[in-house]
């Protein structure tokens, strides 16, 4: 599917504010309520928009550590791979996780949980636990100055 200039419009309104209602939607980028509904949903099923979330403030939720951990690997297998991604994948305080080249590490995880403490249970009791994790290294978040959840469309 090829996307014109309106369903880009409609992309950056809906990357602002992923609540916005339909009408309010289509007011923003000059169409009626029924093509603009249309239009979202082919680009839901062509798979521009993935999916509809809600941000949260980690903070008033008590999640003040933020943490970027680099992972090595025991072994550079397809299964080592799988599993460990599959493990991470189920842990709650992972917020993302990228294979990544050009460093010592193989992953790098973002993390966010409570105080030190639990990031202690969490890196000693989950997270070296893992089969062939032979490295971790920890960066601890002092203040956020760029967080973005919208693409450059």
């Amino acid at each position: 599917m090829q996307i014109d200039r309106t369903d880009r419009r409609i992309l950056q309104e809906m990357q602002k504010n992923g609540s916005i209602s339909n009408l309010e939607l289509a007011e923003k980028v000059g169409l009626s309520a029924s093509p603009c509904s249309r239009r979202v949903k082919a680009l839901q099923d062509a798979g521009f928009i993935i999916k509809t979330v809600t941000l949260l403030d980690a903070k008033r939720l008590g999640l003040d550590l933020l943490a970027m951990i680099s992972i090595s690997m025991d072994r550079h297998t397809p299964e080592r791979f799988e599993k460990f991604e599959s493990t991470v994948a189920a842990m709650d305080e992972v917020l993302e996780c990228y294979l990544i080249t050009g460093q010592s590490a193989d992953y790098v995880l973002k993390v966010v949980v409570a105080d030190m403490e639990a990031y202690q249970h969490f890196l000693l009791g989950k997270l070296t636990r893992i089969e062939g994790v032979t490295g971790v290294h920890s960066s601890f978040v002092m203040r956020k100055v760029i967080e973005r959840s919208t693409l450059p469309i």
